[in-house]
């Protein structure tokens, strides 16, 4: 019994030393605070506290001082007395209006003043006001008629231009803007404004080296796409057509769109480089494709467009 009472105790003092350890190494964690000691707390809210007993004494003061009049001097009790209606000659005697902005916009005078400017006439009991005219009208009225009076001397009397002199400056304007606008748009090219061009073919030819010749062949005489030099079109023969034709490509067809790859200018270049190779008959030239192509000339168009309207 002795030596399980010595173990116990052994036990139990391990323990207490083991808890004080234990409580010894575990951090304090700081209170939250304001930054202020309990003290400072302290102050601060006993000033509060006299800050407000000081409000409501000066609240109940007061209302001592107004208790304390009215005792000693009480005010009689009056009876609510309805006013009698007045005239409205009176009421607006009585009611001075200040003008707003309207009133000042049009010159209007006030209700006050009205008898003052009643014109001295009637018609079925009608009476009119001589509101006088807003002095801004007046400004602008004369002012057309000083710049008429002007315009009528420097251009008709004086050395003012006159209409066809003004026509013929417009025009030379119009000539040197159209030039300019041509001059910017010399780049820009699409399947309806593309046109026959010399000029143009040496620059599609190295266009047409660099591009296309893997499926038309050097000389346009066809590989795997048509053959360019004959008068059989698969998709159109005109200029119009083939610049449509490189420009969106026939992708069920093999023929890639073009539009992104080459300028409106390149593909012009080299949609009249193709044009340029028409009947030069190169060697190994593959079997003809599509539809044979016939240009339409002017005289056939005419001609067409008048049986049609007959």
């Amino acid at each position: 019994m002795k030596k399980i009472s010595l173990t116990f105790t052994i036990l139990l003092i391990g323990l207490q030393a083991f808890s004080a350890a234990k409580a010894d190494v575990a951090p304090v964690l700081p209170e939250p605070s304001i930054g202020l000691s309990s003290s400072e707390l302290l102050i601060v809210a006993l000033l509060l506290f006299g800050v407000a007993v000081l409000f409501a004494a000066i609240v109940i003061l007061n209302a001592l001082k107004v208790m304390i009049k009215e005792r000693m001097n009480p005010t009689p009790f009056v009876k609510y007395q309805e006013p009698e209606p007045l005239d409205y000659v009176e009421w607006v005697k009585l009611k001075k209006s200040r003008p707003n902005i309207w009133t000042k916009i049009l010159s209007l005078r006030p209700l006050e003043e009205e008898e003052s400017i009643i014109i001295p006439h009637s018609y079925d009991g009608i009476q009119e006001l001589n509101n006088p005219i807003p002095r801004w009208f007046n400004v602008l009225f004369y002012g057309t008629m000083i710049f008429a009076g002007c315009y009528l001397y420097y251009y008709h009397i004086g050395n003012g231009p006159k209409q066809d002199e003004e026509y013929l400056t417009e025009m030379e304007k119009a000539a040197a803007d159209k030039k300019a606008f041509l001059a910017v748009a010399a780049e820009k090219f699409d399947e309806n404004s593309v046109k026959i061009d010399a000029s143009l073919v040496a620059n599609g030819k190295a266009v047409f080296m660099a591009n296309c010749i893997a499926c038309h062949g050097e000389h346009g005489q066809g590989i795997v796409g048509p053959n360019l030099t004959d008068e059989f079109w698969l998709h159109g023969g005109s200029i119009n057509d083939v610049f449509k034709t490189v420009k969106y490509g026939v992708p069920e067809k093999g023929m890639a769109s073009w539009e992104k790859n080459l300028s409106s200018k390149n593909i012009a270049e080299v949609v009249n480089f193709i044009m340029s190779l028409q009947s030069s008959k190169p060697a190994n030239a593959k079997s003809p494709q599509g539809e044979k192509y016939e240009p339409k000339s002017v005289k056939d168009s005419v001609n067409n467009e008048t049986i049609a309207k007959n």
